[in-house]
């Protein structure tokens, strides 16, 4: 929907809101009059307590007139009192209708073909229905005020003292005219400044949802760009709605008090042109009672809730005119700025050597914390399958981010096929390894996305190998197939895990890190899980939840929190008293 087109159904919506509704706004009119009655009398009444009574000598006939004045305030409040109810009766209806306009939008939406039912749309559109119900009703207040009161006041100045009108009312035209053409726009920053928001929090939160995989598909820059991109949109939208709000107080100014300016500067004139002093002070009161006051209120109000009402009705004539918003690949799947592009995961160009080598490899958490790693030197060759094993807090996870690249050693280099880590560019790194963490990441997509996610030009062929061999058939079938919409709420850890799995097993990456990736499968699936890995042609890093792992590993390292013993399971149980122990333990 282009902004003209929302303008001008935003428009239309607020207009039909007072169609039909002739009872109630003559009851509104009717009821307005008496609000007007102390802003129509307030500056003659001033006029007639001076010329008549004070300035007259005459005091007694001087309260009189205030006395009177103050009546005049009593029957306006009971007035005022009385077109906020009317004033009620424009407001619920119109609420009614929105949320009527809001449900059947949803409904339609969830006719579209592919597009799931709308109920969150419906919760989402509702609400701001009773933004735009809180917005209106002020706005209305605001305007019906603003029209009561400043009329008034220039009516009862034209009778009192006409030549003033001419110093009044073309300033007060002036400042409306600048208020309302930048009204326009502040509103259009105010939505720029919203929808910027709202990326904001929609790309965070996948973003920190993900933020494992992310950094392990190298995609950081990606992703930081893309958040980074809305942050500034949405400090543009504010600084340039911050300028916009300085109109207001322009407006306030031209409008209220350059009348005031120019009365006072008028004023012999008007006295040598038989306006009493009397008249010269209740025209003043017309203006700093009436005018002044009554155009403060309308900019200050109509540029804050006026600015909500326009933005919101705006969202809401979007949801209920788009059929096609909110289709399933908006609202769930990750944006395309934050998924690696293919190229980034293709392995053209590399030299096929993916040994991975770690040389006095020492880190530390802050520095002054015990080394976790400690002067490592580590070789895993292309093609190895090597589990690493040992007491929780021992580094085995920090093994693993170091290898990975999610971690930046104190001392010391890693490389993966002679490529320190650190140095090497995150496209680079995505290609050569991919890492599942213990708790998996599934977004809310389809589940052919999630399961070709690091590589989307995967054949279904290839797809079905991989599901069959990871033993995910029957999570695929339950959840209805490759095109089915997933809930990652819905699945347990186990079967996003197994999603994940899949995903990994897919990927063009040789180098696949299993940090404790298989930790909510049963043994049976693990068992077929490793298994698939290891004859997966690359090479194969596990951190084992269970000690069963190493005895399908080629080799085994022990991390023990001081040292590092590497070699075969029979090797160890020779040589290492903690690797018997946890093989003892596990037994």
């Amino acid at each position: 929907m282009t902004p003209a087109h929302r303008r001008r159904a935003v428009r239309r919506l607020l207009l039909s809101s007072l169609r039909g509704r002739g009872r109630q706004l003559r009851g509104l009119a009717g009821w307005s009059v008496v609000e007007a009655l102390p802003a129509y009398l307030s500056g003659r009444l001033v006029a007639q307590a001076l010329d008549e009574g004070f300035l007259a000598g005459r005091s007694g006939t001087g309260v009189a007139w205030l006395g009177l004045l103050g009546v005049s305030l009593a029957v306006g409040a009971w007035g005022t009192r009385q077109t906020y109810q009317r004033l009620a009766g424009l407001v619920e209806p119109f609420r009614d209708e929105l949320v009527t306009l809001a449900v059947t939008g949803a409904l339609r939406r969830s006719t579209v073909p592919g597009a799931p039912t709308a109920t969150a749309g419906v919760a989402r559109v509702t609400h701001h229905v009773e933004i735009v119900r809180e917005a209106y009703a002020g706005a209305l207040m605001v305007v019906q005020g603003f029209l009561v009161t400043a009329v008034s006041a220039l009516l009862g100045l034209l009778t009192l003292v006409p030549a003033a009108m001419v110093l009044v009312l073309p300033p007060l035209l002036v400042a409306l005219t600048v208020f309302v053409g930048a009204l326009t726009q502040m509103a259009a920053r105010q939505r720029a400044s919203i929808l910027a928001e709202e990326r904001i929090a929609e790309s965070a939160t996948i973003v920190v949802g993900g933020l494992r995989d992310v950094v392990a598909c190298g995609a950081e820059e990606t992703a930081y760009s893309a958040v980074g991109a809305h942050i500034e949109d949405q400090a543009r939208a504010t600084t340039d709605l911050a300028r916009f709000t300085a109109v207001r107080t322009v407006a306030i100014a031209i409008g209220g008090l350059l009348p005031l300016f120019l009365l006072l500067v008028a004023a012999p004139r008007l006295l040598d042109n038989g306006a009493t002093t009397g008249a010269v002070l209740g025209a003043l009161t017309y203006v700093l009672r009436g005018v002044y006051p009554a155009l403060q209120t309308l900019v200050s109000e109509l540029g804050d809730t006026g600015l909500w009402l326009f933005v919101t009705l705006g969202r809401i004539v979007e949801a209920i005119e788009d059929p096609n918003q909110h289709r399933p690949s908006e609202a769930g799947a990750p944006p395309d700025d934050l998924v690696p592009p293919p190229e980034t995961l293709a392995l053209n160009g590399h030299d096929g050597r993916h040994d991975v080598r770690l040389r006095g490899v020492t880190f530390r958490y802050g520095p002054w914390a015990e080394p976790v790693i400690r002067d490592l030197d580590l070789v895993i060759p292309t093609g190895d399958h090597l589990v690493v094993v040992g007491p929780s807090g021992v580094g085995k996870s920090t093994l693993v981010g170091l290898i990975a690249g999610l971690l930046r050693p104190e001392t010391g280099d890693v490389s993966i096929g002679g490529v320190a880590v650190d140095g090497d560019g995150q496209p680079a790194r995505a290609r050569r390894r991919v890492l599942i963490p213990q708790e998996a990441y599934v977004f809310a997509g389809t589940l052919g996305e999630n399961l070709t996610y690091l590589r989307d030009d995967a054949a279904p062929s290839e797809v079905d190998d991989a599901v069959d061999l990871l033993g995910a058939r029957a999570l695929v079938e339950r959840l209805g197939g490759p095109q089915a919409i997933l809930h990652p709420s819905s699945l347990s850890a186990g079967e996003r895990q197994l999603i994940t799995l899949v995903r990994a097993y897919l990927s063009p990456a040789r180098l696949v890190v299993l940090d404790e990736a298989t930790c909510h499968l049963d043994p049976a699936a693990e068992v077929r899980v490793e298994r698939a890995f290891a004859r997966r042609p690359g090479t194969l890093l596990v951190v084992a939840h269970r000690i069963s792992s190493a005895l399908r590993a080629r080799r085994v390292l022990v991390l023990d929190g001081t040292e590092a013993r590497l070699g075969s399971h029979q090797e160890l149980l020779a040589s290492s008293n903690l690797y018997r122990d946890l093989v003892g333990h596990w037994v």
